[in-house]
């Protein structure tokens, strides 16, 4: 699968997430930070599962109907579980992910949105 990890995600998660067989992309190498449009923008166009921990993505893709090709957003637990993490909510939410899902990983509980809302 293809990832477009956001800006305040920790890079150091990447040899996990791509020793698993994903592609992954950091938007932290663009240089600067070309702000959460542009970069869902940018996930989109390359058909990336955007990671983050930022909520506004998905207020952006709810609120403002932006086309996206799955979000996943992060929420408390330790930057040494974050792979992990983010590996068993693909596994698990790959296909709702792929047809627009909004996924909330908490640490006690997933929350779905489906991208047909």
């Amino acid at each position: 699968m293809k990832i477009l990890l956001d800006t305040c995600v920790w890079n150091g998660c990447i040899p996990e997430i791509e020793a698993a067989g994903h592609d992954v992309e950091w938007a932290g190498d663009w240089g600067i930070d070309p702000g959460d449009e542009e970069i869902l923008d940018r996930a989109r166009q390359n058909g990336q599962i955007l990671i983050t921990l930022d909520k506004d993505f998905g207020e952006i893709a709810v609120v403002r109907r932006r086309q996206h090709p799955g979000i996943v957003r992060i929420v408390g637990g330790s930057v040494g579980t974050f792979a992990r993490r983010v590996l068993f909510v693909i596994e698990r939410y790959s296909e709702d992910l792929l047809a627009g899902a909004i996924v909330t990983a908490e640490t006690s509980r997933i929350r779905i949105r489906s991208g047909q809302e």
